[in-house]
């Protein structure tokens, strides 16, 4: 494994802010087809909702932030653990860092563990995602 990749342990990544709106949660319903009547009123989100805050609040891409080569970066696993309710309406914080790093079957894995705040300053959220940059 590179030893660049290696001190990236630990490296926190610029904090950013995203306003639940009715209307990004009913998009996603519509764009996973997934019609319940709370969903399209954005009056409640769906659980993999996490996923449209990373996309349209974050800032840089995190494989350029890292130093990875964006065209043999690959988007390996997500997993969310809900510790309060994320709701419409709520302004979310998030915050992430890379908790780890390791190299398996020639390719590099970061581990990015996000922190996810709602505007009382409470954790609603942890997620963990690995993105595999193929060599």
């Amino acid at each position: 494994m590179s030893t660049a990749l290696e001190e990236k342990i630990g490296m926190k990544l610029e904090s950013f802010t995203f306003k639940v709106e009715k209307g990004k949660i009913k998009e996603l319903a519509l764009a996973i087809s997934d019609l319940e009547e709370d969903y399209l009123n954005g009056e409640r989100i769906l659980p993999t909702f996490p996923t449209v805050i990373d996309f349209w609040g974050g800032g840089a891409s995190t494989s350029e932030l890292l130093g990875l080569n964006v065209k043999k970066v690959l988007h390996g696993e997500q997993e969310y653990e809900y510790i309060g309710e994320i709701k419409p309406g709520d302004v979310i914080t998030v915050n992430s860092e890379v908790e780890n790093v390791y190299t398996k079957s020639s390719m590099n894995f970061v581990v990015l563990k996000k922190e996810y705040l709602n505007q009382n300053g409470k954790t609603v959220l942890i997620s963990r995602s690995t993105v595999i940059e193929r060599h």
